[in-house]
């Protein structure tokens, strides 16, 4: 009985290991047929290989290396501002009487813009007037009496003293006349202030108050704002690490600044840079500067934002690539050259400067070598490259293009 126990163990134990080793069949024929779908048979595997493999040339695109002129811009956002903004107010109390301007329209400088009743102001001009003529009279009657007495004093036949009190009362009123030619000129100024006109040329905003109202000087709203549009200006900032750069070109020539549009970078407007202001901003460490732009077809407007680079110098005739082609490894940037022989060369480079679409090219290559600047998957130094679709044209790199000041 004991004897059978042992036997009875092991056939429970071979049976349970047979039926394991059958599950793991199944596992390793399902795996198989899952590798044979997704990837194919040998054959097809040995093809695929053969199509995607080292075997035969690299289909690539190249640019030539060219020379050119290129442009190097410092680039900004910046806030547009009214060259000049003003809130016309009353200079006088009074009732506006009529409202001379339209909402947004154009106006000159001198333009009557509101009217403030005169009546009052005309009334005291024609008082100070008459009280005018009134003390002149009484100044050329008293300069006859000074001469009357002035000849009698000679002759000793009045007293000296006479004579001396009636020259000091022509004097009294000879001031009186310069007091009421005073008065007189002030209240032409009230009077003339009546008249609300455009101390600048510019656009006029929303009315502020309506004809009909009596208006102070005190009033803090005024009748509307005229903001000065043509010319415009925009602020913006740029980093301190940039401020000796713009300050030698600046030294130089005047700068030319460009506004673009935020959606392609299309230029709305070209103005020139008035200031650099005199100080750093140390919360941020940027200093701010300022541009004018003519503004002649309204493309910028008072508190918008805009997109802005400043040209501080023009590289001549260097070397310059599409940005594609430079590539960077261990030991730095490099491109691959395409030689006459149709292999690809890797070729170390040193970038000068560079932007999205254009790299300026220091040293390591010079025009007209051809660089690839589509198809690296597959290519190394020494592979044979079959050019598709390209000609080996010159890259895009004159004039228009724009590197950024910072590498």
């Amino acid at each position: 009985m004991h004897g059978e126990l042992p036997r009875q163990i092991w056939a429970k134990t071979s049976h349970r290991n047979r039926r394991y080793l059958a599950i793991g069949l199944v596992v390793i024929v399902l795996a198989v047929a899952l590798i044979y779908v997704f990837t194919g048979s040998p054959e097809q595997q040995r093809r695929a290989g053969g199509r995607f493999g080292a075997e035969g040339p690299v289909p690539v695109l190249v640019a030539a290396a060219a020379r050119a002129d290129v442009p190097v811009y410092l680039d900004a956002v910046g806030t547009t501002k009214a060259l000049n903004t003003v809130a016309v107010r009353p200079q006088v109390d009074g009732k506006l009487i009529e409202v001379a301007f339209k909402e947004g329209q154009d106006v000159k400088k001198g333009d009557v813009l509101a009217r403030i009743d005169p009546t009052t102001f005309q009334a005291q001009l024609d008082q100070a007037k008459a009280k005018k003529a009134q003390d002149e009279a009484q100044l050329a009657n008293a300069r006859i009496d000074l001469d009357r007495y002035e000849k009698l004093a000679a002759t000793n036949a009045i007293n000296r003293q006479q004579s001396d009190t009636q020259r000091a009362l022509a004097a009294q009123y000879a001031a009186l006349v310069q007091a009421d030619q005073a008065a007189i000129e002030n209240m032409q100024a009230m009077l003339a202030y009546t008249n609300i006109v455009a101390p600048i040329d510019g656009r006029t905003g929303i009315r502020q108050v309506d004809e009909g109202n009596i208006v102070h000087a005190s009033d803090s709203t005024g009748i509307v704002v005229l903001t000065q549009l043509k010319p415009i200006s925009v602020l913006f900032n740029l980093p301190q690490q940039d401020l000796n750069s713009v300050n030698s070109a600046f030294a130089n020539a005047p700068l030319s600044v460009d506004a673009l549009r935020s959606d392609n970078d299309a230029v709305i407007d070209r103005g020139m840079l008035r200031v650099v202001d005199n100080q750093v901003d140390q919360t941020t460490g940027t200093v701010k500067l300022k541009a004018e732009f003519p503004n002649g077809n309204l493309q910028l407007w008072p508190g918008q934002f805009v997109n802005i680079r400043l040209l501080i110098d023009t590289l001549k005739q260097v070397v310059v690539i599409p940005t594609g082609a430079v590539q960077r490894g261990p030991n730095g940037t490099f491109v691959y050259v395409v030689k006459d022989d149709n292999s690809a060369a890797m070729r170390p480079i040193t970038v000068a400067k560079q932007d999205e679409t254009q790299t300026v090219v220091a040293s390591g290559l010079q025009p007209p070598e051809r660089v690839v600047t589509t198809g690296f998957a597959r290519l190394n130094d020494g592979s044979k490259v079959s050019i598709a679709g390209a000609d080996g044209a010159p890259a895009a790199g004159a004039q228009g293009a724009r590197p950024n000041a910072q590498q």
